[in-house]
């Protein structure tokens, strides 16, 4: 336990989630990239939510995602995000406090709507993400809560956020507070699209200032311009001093200061909905590493969460983590 009031803080886009189901017809027939995230504009949005079937509403974002695991294992999680006054703001709200994070932001008025992110599932469990990015990435420096960050043991940084100038200055500013209050500053790269964008900037980040970084495969080796992972790994241990690099049904490997662990999947019957995998991936191990608890159990809960979230449709857990973890045998 840590003398902190949060175990984690998140700074991400606040997004609510429209989950539904398809086939790769469906994808192509709509021009959306099976398997990645892409942006849409309004009309786009409208005009796909429009032809979607039956769907589940629910607070999302990678970085809300994660934090609402956290939750569900018992840490005490916050997330920063903005919303606007209208609908899926309060259901961004309500939905984000019921699953135990702290939520403090203020809704926006007069200003471009509540961020939406349509999800898309094909029968094999892949999601391909549509999102109408609206008012989250006008966060910049006015919504980062020094207070909240100099309270939180792991500031969270969602790489998705990063399109922005304003997102980036608060992203640092984030970085400067946490530093100053000798607090560990956690990015997840979010999206091999988004490596693309923002390469050398990212580079900079990890080099300059971050504790943890989490990465996918194509992600890592996007990041380093390699087909290699095991050269993305070796590069990435001497960037940053802890890393967790996930590779899907070959599970994760963990790199702490040129060592490196390897994490096991934890078995599912069936690939559901593949939708925030590495989110919750995440939690499980920034919660494990939050608490103190040796770094190939942090993997393992990790591993524990993600095998949950795919399980089902959607990307918050059907049932406590934390006594999922336990029935497993693990002292969290």
């Amino acid at each position: 336990m840590t003398d902190t009031r949060y175990d984690v803080v998140a700074i991400g886009n606040a997004i609510v989630d429209i989950i539904g189901r398809c086939d790769d017809a469906f994808l192509a027939a709509n021009g959306a990239p099976k398997g990645h995230m892409r942006l849409v504009d309004a009309e786009t949005s409208a005009a796909l939510y429009a032809k979607m079937g039956p769907s589940i509403e629910i607070s999302g974002g990678s970085a809300a995602n994660t934090m609402a695991g956290v939750a569900s294992f018992g840490g005490r999680a916050a997330f920063i995000g903005k919303i606007a006054a209208d609908e899926f703001g309060r259901i961004f709200r309500h939905d984000i406090k019921a699953a135990g994070v702290a939520f403090e932001t203020e809704a926006v008025t007069g200003k471009a709507p509540t961020s939406r992110s349509l999800i898309l599932v094909t029968p094999d469990g892949e999601r391909t993400m549509n999102t109408y990015l609206g008012i989250s990435t006008d966060l910049d420096h006015g919504e980062v809560r020094e207070d909240m960050i100099r309270d939180a043991g792991i500031v969270y940084l969602e790489g998705y956020l990063f399109d922005r100038p304003e997102a980036k200055a608060a992203f640092r500013q984030a970085v400067t507070i946490a530093k100053a209050a000798g607090r560990r500053v956690a990015l997840t790269l979010s999206d091999s699209f988004c490596v693309e964008r923002h390469r050398a900037e990212f580079l900079g980040l990890i080099r300059g200032g971050v504790d943890i970084l989490f990465a996918n495969e194509s992600e890592i080796t996007s990041l380093y311009e390699t087909e290699s992972f095991e050269t993305a790994a070796h590069r990435t241990a001497q960037d940053t001093p802890l890393a967790a690099l996930t590779r899907s049904g070959k599970g994760s490997v963990i790199l702490d200061r040129g060592a490196t662990i390897a994490i096991p999947v934890d078995p599912v019957a069936k690939v559901v909905d593949t939708t925030g995998a590495g989110d919750l991936y995440a939690a499980g191990f920034l919660y494990g590493v939050a608490r103190g608890l040796p770094l190939d159990t942090a993997g393992r809960l990790g591993s524990i969460a993600a095998a949950e979230i795919i399980s089902h449709i959607g990307a918050r857990p059907e049932m406590p983590l934390a006594a999922l973890a336990r029935s497993k045998g693990l002292a969290i």
